[in-house]
């Protein structure tokens, strides 16, 4: 399938090249202050204070994956722990783009 090489070949420079635009847009961009229902902070907040243990053996890219998304809810844990602040049924707290960026990506 010499059409599928080529094709990956292409999205292998694609990478390359959206790892670039990432290079000079970390610079420009930084933390964002955003408000969450305290149901969802606690919930983050616990991911981070909970201890995984066990040793991760091979795992397919779906496991992969959900332990991906499990260590991005936990350092969004971490920063609600560090700099949270309550306010009502929310809390505010500032979070470093590519955490927002792991949440908005786990939605879609």
């Amino acid at each position: 399938m010499p059409d599928d090489h080529e094709q990956y070949a292409r999205y292998r420079q694609d990478r390359s090249v959206l790892a670039e635009i990432g290079t000079h847009l970390n610079p420009q961009v930084g933390r964002i202050t955003v408000r969450l229902p305290r149901a969802l902070a606690e919930a983050a907040v616990a991911a981070w204070n909970r201890d995984e243990l066990a040793p991760i053996g091979e795992e397919s890219p779906a496991q992969y994956e959900a332990r991906e998304a499990a260590a991005d809810l936990a350092l969004i844990g971490l920063a609600l722990s560090d700099r949270g602040v309550p306010d009502g049924d929310e809390v505010s707290v500032d979070l470093d783009v590519t955490q927002v960026a792991a949440a908005l990506r786990a939605a879609w």
